[in-house]
C-alpha cells in the first residue's frame, strides 16, 4: 500500500493556454478512499489520468509512496485502473479477463487461477468465471473489471466514473459494495465521479474541482457543514443549498420580513471588503415554516416564528419520508428559486404561499464579491 501525493501537478493540453489541471495539491493517506468530484470539464478525469501515466504532467510532480512517478510509464507505477466502459476483452472468459494482466507479467497458471478464484469469491463472481462478458449484466461486468484490478494487488486503485453506465438502483448497491470492498482490502483508492451523492457516501475525503482548480478537500461531513466557498456550497448537497444575496442590517441580515442573526465576525469581514450585502446559504432542511397556507396545522414553535420570506409554491416533490417545496421568492426586487424541506404530513398545495425563516445557527455566510466563506 502507499500514499499518493499531487505536488502542484499541472496539465496544459497542446494548443491551449489555460491549464486543464492547475497546480493540484493533495496528499492522500495510505489506505484512504479519496473522491475527486466536480462538473464536466473540471479536470477530475485528467487528474486521475495524470496519476495513471496516461496524461503528461507539464508542471509539479506526482508521487506514489516515496517514488516520483511523474514521468514513469503506466506499467511501472503499480496501479490498477477501473474504467467507465469496463474495457473487457469480449472473446475471453471472465476468468481470463481477470487474470490477463498476471498472464502478461509471466505469473504461472496455478497462481493466476488461485488469485482469480479468491477475487471472484470476494465479488460473488465464482459461478460466472467460464462465461463471456456478453452473457453478463452491466453490474456483473463492472465487478469483473474490479476483479481484474484486485488480482494485481496494486498499491493504488484508480476508478474513473465506474458506475455511470449502471441504472439508478444498481448504482446504489454497487457503490456500497465498492466502498466496503476498499475498506476490506485497505488499498489506497482515487475515485472520480460527477455525482456528488456518490462522492459524499463513498469517500473518506472528497476533493471538489472547478475549472482545473482545487476548491476544497475535506471529509464529507465537514464539506457539507462548512463549504469553503459559494461553488462548493451550491455543488455539494441534494437538493442544493439555497444561496440568497441579502442586505446587511443591524444585528444580522435582512431576510424578507425578518432580521436573521448571523456571525458578527462574518459581517465585519464583509464590511471590511466594502460589501453592503452578503450571500447567505441555507440548506433545504434548515428552514422553519413560519406560516403555511391552506390551513395546515403547525406546532406552536413554528406558529410563533417570525414571518421571514414568502415562498410561492410551484412544485412539490413527495419522497415518502419528506416533502420538498420548490418555490419562488422576491428578494431585492428579483425573483429567486428556493427549495424547502417540509413535513411529509403537512404538504402545501401548489400555488399556496409558505413563509419560511432560516434556523438560527444553521446559516452559511459568504462574501458576495469573492464567494469565499465568511462564517465559522
Amino acid at each position: 500500500m502507499a500514499t499518493v501525493t499531487f505536488d502542484k501537478a499541472t496539465r496544459v493540453y497542446p494548443g491551449s493556454t489555460k491549464p486543464a489541471v492547475d497546480g493540484l495539491d493533495i496528499e492522500i493517506a495510505d489506505g484512504e478512499f479519496l473522491v475527486l468530484v466536480g462538473p464536466s470539464g473540471c479536470g477530475k478525469s485528467t487528474s486521475l489520468r495524470m496519476l495513471a501515466g496516461l496524461e503528461d504532467v507539464n508542471g509539479g510532480a506526482i508521487r506514489i509512496g516515496d517514488r516520483d512517478v511523474t514521468h514513469l510509464p503506466p506499467k511501472d507505477r503499480d496501479i490498477a485502473m477501473v474504467f467507465q466502459n469496463y474495457a473487457l476483452y469480449p472473446h475471453m472468459t471472465v476468468a481470463d479477463n481477470m487474470g490477463f494482466a498476471l498472464k502478461i507479467a509471466g505469473v504461472n497458471k496455478a497462481e493466476i487461477r488461485q488469485k482469480v478464484e479468491e477475487a471472484a469469491k470476494i465479488l460473488d463472481l465464482t459461478e460466472y468465471l467460464d462465461r463471456k462478458p456478453k452473457a453478463l449484466s452491466g453490474g456483473q461486468r463492472q465487478r469483473v473489471a474490479m476483479g481484474r484490478a484486485i488480482v494485481r494487488e496494486p498499491q493504488v486503485f484508480l476508478m474513473d466514473e465506474p458506475l455511470s453506465n449502471l441504472d439508478a438502483k444498481l448504482r446504489v448497491s454497487t457503490r456500497t459494495q465498492i466502498a466496503s470492498l476498499q475498506r476490506r482490502l485497505g488499498i489506497t483508492t482515487v475515485y472520480v465521479t460527477h455525482d456528488q451523492v456518490e462522492a459524499m457516501t463513498m469517500g473518506d475525503r472528497v476533493a471538489v474541482l472547478k475549472d482545473g482548480l482545487l476548491q476544497q478537500v475535506d471529509t464529507p461531513r465537514n464539506m457539507y457543514d462548512k463549504p469553503a466557498n459559494l461553488f462548493v456550497a451550491g455543488f455539494i448537497g441534494s437538493p442544493a443549498m439555497n444561496l440568497i444575496e441579502v442586505p446587511i442590517t443591524d444585528g444580522g441580515v435582512k431576510f424578507g420580513n425578518s432580521v436573521v442573526p448571523v456571525n458578527r465576525d462574518a459581517l465585519k469581514a464583509a464590511a471590511d471588503k466594502g460589501d453592503r450585502t452578503v450571500t447567505v446559504g441555507v440548506r433545504p432542511e434548515h428552514f422553519d415554516v413560519a406560516e403555511l397556507g391552506g390551513g395546515a396545522a403547525l406546532s406552536k414553535a413554528a406558529a410563533d416564528a417570525p414571518a421571514g420570506l414568502a415562498v410561492t409554491v410551484n412544485v412539490v416533490e413527495e419522497t415518502g419520508a419528506d416533502g420538498y417545496v420548490y418555490g419562488a421568492v422576491q428578494v431585492g426586487g428579483e425573483t429567486k428559486d428556493l427549495v424547502v424541506r417540509v413535513n411529509s404530513r403537512a404538504i402545501p398545495e401548489k400555488g399556496a404561499t409558505v413563509h419560511v425563516v432560516p434556523r438560527p445557527g444553521e446559516t452559511h455566510v459568504f462574501s458576495t464579491s469573492t464567494g469565499e466563506r465568511l462564517s465559522d
